[in-house]
């Protein structure tokens, strides 16, 4: 075969890959795209804040939280503290971001681990816990969460999309916030 005879076979290849390559292109231009997940839960608390602090400030025990049957932290409320959660099951760990007593406020990521990913369905998890005066003698607590969900590909199976990681986060804050009430005023 001569060099003039290989050209418009070569052209004919490279065009084939080309239009393949589209081709996969387009598909995957029809899947959602991964987008940055948030779930922010507030409740008002008839309690004053520095009571609600109590419960919830030491970053080292989340037994306020009804899933968690016994947590510990490496360094207490310094941040790098690595929290183990006990759910009675899988344990996760969480790593303190960011303390303030002050501020009534921490922050919080779960590291990307085997474990961690049996537990909830996300990544990159980062998360904010405030307590703040309501302004009629009681507390305003936020827990705010922003994450991925657990499975980055264009088209995740139920259980690992969207939905699942913000029907989980939310079903965990409500819980928490709504045993937090209950625990701050003492019913």
């Amino acid at each position: 075969m001569t060099a003039s005879m290989k050209r418009p076979l070569l052209r004919r290849s490279l065009l084939g890959a080309a239009l393949l390559a589209l081709g996969a292109l387009s598909v995957n231009l029809h899947a959602a795209p991964m987008k940055r997940l948030h779930v922010t839960k507030s409740i008002k608390i008839a309690a004053p804040p520095a009571k609600v602090w109590d419960i919830v400030k030491n970053f080292g025990d989340l037994t306020w939280l009804p899933a968690v049957k016994a947590s510990n932290a490496t360094d207490g409320n310094t941040p790098g503290s690595v929290r183990t959660l006990d759910l009675g099951g899988p344990k996760a760990t969480e790593v303190l971001a960011k303390y303030s007593a002050s501020g009534m406020s921490y922050s919080y990521r779960i590291p990307p681990t085997p474990e961690n990913a049996q537990v909830l369905p996300v990544t990159k998890y980062y998360s904010t816990l405030t307590v703040k005066p309501d302004g009629k003698g009681g507390s305003l607590v936020t827990w705010r969460g922003n994450f991925d969900r657990a499975d980055p590909s264009a088209n995740p199976p139920a259980g690992k999309d969207d939905a699942a990681a913000i029907k989980a986060i939310s079903g965990l804050y409500d819980l928490g916030l709504g045993n937090l009430a209950k625990l701050a005023q003492g019913s």
